[in-house]
């Protein structure tokens, strides 16, 4: 992770009718939640292994339609995910260990 907190915008073309519009309102919403913004450069990287290798704290998307359910539940393992509108946070998954079993 990085000395400031840090979450890579994401915006899926396809779904998006305005992306400049989009990338406003996800700037907004990175500076309200304390996170500084940067973009993935275009890869057919797979875009969970993209913010692997980022090492970011956070996505954010400007709506859930932008993830596929599958690829929210994989982001899950490696980030946060904030989404503009509907406002919602998806924590990062927590690997639980039995009481006395951290090995």
């Amino acid at each position: 992770m990085r000395f400031r907190p840090t979450a890579l915008g994401w915006i899926d073309l396809e779904v998006s009718t305005a992306p400049d519009w989009d990338s406003a309102q996800m700037h907004r919403l990175a500076r309200y939640l304390g996170y500084s913004l940067v973009w993935p450069e275009f890869s057919v990287i797979p875009l969970v292994d993209q913010v692997r290798a980022a090492d970011v704290d956070a996505v954010i998307v400007p709506s859930p339609e932008h993830l596929h359910p599958i690829m929210l539940n994989a982001l899950m393992d490696v980030a946060d995910v904030e989404t503009v509108l509907p406002r919602m946070s998806f924590a990062r998954w927590v690997l639980h260990h039995p009481a006395g079993s951290l090995g």
